[in-house]
């Protein structure tokens, strides 16, 4: 199963950059696309999985890892930022890309591959409640306060997270979606769901950038560093101490180590802070993750 996926992931990586490469789709192909996966794909998913969750103490540790990890990003940061003596925007972009990582697009398929079906509700609340509301909070703030803009009231914030698909979907999952639906429904959701993994890569293969920031290496290596390889090993460490056991720890730890959010580094780009580097942190993260994942599922068995 993990071996088939990632054969899928490359494949449809490929070529998506090769078309991208090519020319071959409209310019507003991957905002299409990824549109698709928002609205149709990853509420399918979330309206699959979730009803299974049982809802148990141990998973407010699975919500407390990448806020503890949030934490962690803007001391280590903050600590690199003044060693490298970085550029304020190159900060913000760390920050962003460090702190957010793509944890439904790749992690929900990723985690299904790499740990097993049953493991995807813990994905979804790792996302739901971390990711997603990092991004609605502190992401919308760091864009805020390092472009210039107006920081974002609570009312915004609300109203933006109100407006994101899967969170509603989550709400239907955990209150009137029964755990086996009707074979119809349950059958829909699956296709659907199904169509995450290839739709989502072909995305990223169609907006993923490789360009190499010459200027821009020590963030980048350093970001990398930090996303790919500190925040999973924090996230291992964290577990045990949080209590969570089993494919509960081992998702905790697979999402914690999936590179950067390309909605994060595509928001930044749009604020002009430092968009060759956000490009990077996503273009060279998809690619590293392909090795350093599987290597973090095994070692989050033990």
């Amino acid at each position: 199963m993990a071996f088939d996926a990632f054969a899928l992931v490359l494949a449809m990586l490929a070529l998506g950059y090769l078309l991208q490469r090519l020319r071959v789709l409209p310019a507003d192909a991957a905002q299409v696309l990824n549109l698709v996966v928002l609205y149709v794909c990853l509420p399918a998913a979330v309206l699959r999985y979730a009803p299974r969750l049982e809802l148990a103490p141990e998973l407010l540790g699975v919500v407390a890892v990448p806020w503890l990890l949030l934490i962690a990003t803007v001391l280590l940061v903050g600590a690199l930022t003044r060693w490298l003596g970085l550029r304020r925007d190159e900060h913000a972009v760390l920050l962003l890309t460090v702190a957010l990582g793509n944890t439904s697009f790749l992690g929900y398929p990723l985690t299904r591959a790499l740990i097993g079906e049953d493991a995807l509700p813990y994905a979804v609340v790792y996302d739901q409640f971390g990711a997603f509301l990092i991004m609605s909070s502190f992401g919308l703030w760091v864009l805020a306060r390092y472009s210039g803009d107006t920081a974002p009231g609570a009312r915004e914030m609300l109203l933006r997270a109100a407006r994101f698909p899967p969170l509603w979907a989550l709400l239907i999952a955990l209150t009137v979606m029964p755990a086996a639906p009707p074979s119809w429904i349950a059958g829909a959701l699956q296709r659907l769901s199904d169509a995450l993994l290839p739709l989502a890569m072909l995305t990223i293969g169609l907006s993923v950038k490789l360009a190499l920031p010459r200027d821009e290496l020590k963030p980048l290596a350093a970001g990398l560093l930090l996303k790919l390889a500190v925040m999973p090993a924090l996230a291992w460490l964290l577990v045990p101490l949080l209590g969570l056991h089993g494919d509960m720890a081992r998702t905790t730890v697979l999402e914690a180590a999936m590179p950067s959010m390309i909605t994060a580094a595509a928001l930044a780009i749009a604020h002009n802070l430092a968009p060759r580097l956000a490009a990077a942190m996503v273009g060279y993260g998809v690619l590293l993750s392909l090795l350093t994942l599987p290597l973090w599922a095994r070692v989050a068995v033990g």
